[in-house]
């Protein structure tokens, strides 16, 4: 089976700042290219942070309210905490060097769809700066592009368990299992040789990407489980 990678799902024309770029600059690249982040980059292409939206709206935030009802955005956070001295510097912030979140966390081109989404959850991110084995930016992977895979057509996704995953990997005959899917669920009726093969059939179906759930509602013909 051939599981979608990062590669297949980046974008490759990223848009890009320097540490010297302005607030301004930044905020124009975002509205212009209807982005919501963008990386930062050194003299060698290397990410070293990202600058998005919500980095923008802190300084917004840290401006004194004109009616005077909300506090500052760093009054929010307990003095003398790192949390509150970040809230603090990127209400400051001019340039891209202090606005940014650092160190940039990023993904490698040969990465599944899972690795990326599992280091975008435990980092708590949006998106991620691909880079190549030189640490230098080749594209964007962003929640979205990992959701794409989902989008598969269910036909697509049919024959791939069909021709992939039981003729190929289990080396079924095409006869025994039939494969229904509708949205992504994947429905397995018919008869395997063996009791034990049953969820290995699951388990392998739900690897294939764009399946959203997989029931297997298959008999057998040895019970190499029983007692």
């Amino acid at each position: 089976m051939r599981h979608r990678n990062v590669s297949d799902l980046m974008t490759t024309a990223v848009v890009t700042v320097r540490r010297d770029t302005t607030f301004k600059e930044i905020a124009g690249l975002l509205a212009e290219h209807d982005i919501t982040a963008v990386p930062v980059v050194d003299d060698n292409d290397r990410p070293v942070g990202m600058v998005s939206e919500a980095d923008l709206l802190r300084k917004q935030a840290g401006q004194p309210d004109p009616a005077g009802l909300l506090a500052e955005a760093f009054e929010r956070s307990e003095p003398g905490t790192h949390a509150w001295q970040a809230d603090l510097a990127k209400a400051a912030a001019t340039s891209a060097e202090w606005l940014m979140t650092t160190p940039a966390v990023t993904a490698r081109p040969e990465w599944t769809v899972v690795e990326a989404a599992r280091v975008m959850e435990q980092h708590k991110v949006k998106r991620l700066p691909v880079v190549n084995e030189a640490g230098q930016l080749v594209g964007l992977v962003s929640r979205a592009d990992l959701l794409r895979v989902f989008l598969r057509r269910d036909q697509a996704v049919r024959e791939e368990i069909m021709d992939d995953v039981l003729v190929g990997t289990l080396r079924l005959a095409p006869t025994d299992v039939t494969v229904n899917v509708v949205d992504g669920q994947v429905t397995l009726t018919g008869t395997v040789e063996r009791r034990s093969l049953i969820p290995l059939v699951a388990r392998l179906c739900r690897g294939v990407d764009g399946v959203v759930s997989v029931e297997a509602r298959l008999d057998y013909r040895l019970d190499d489980e029983g007692a």
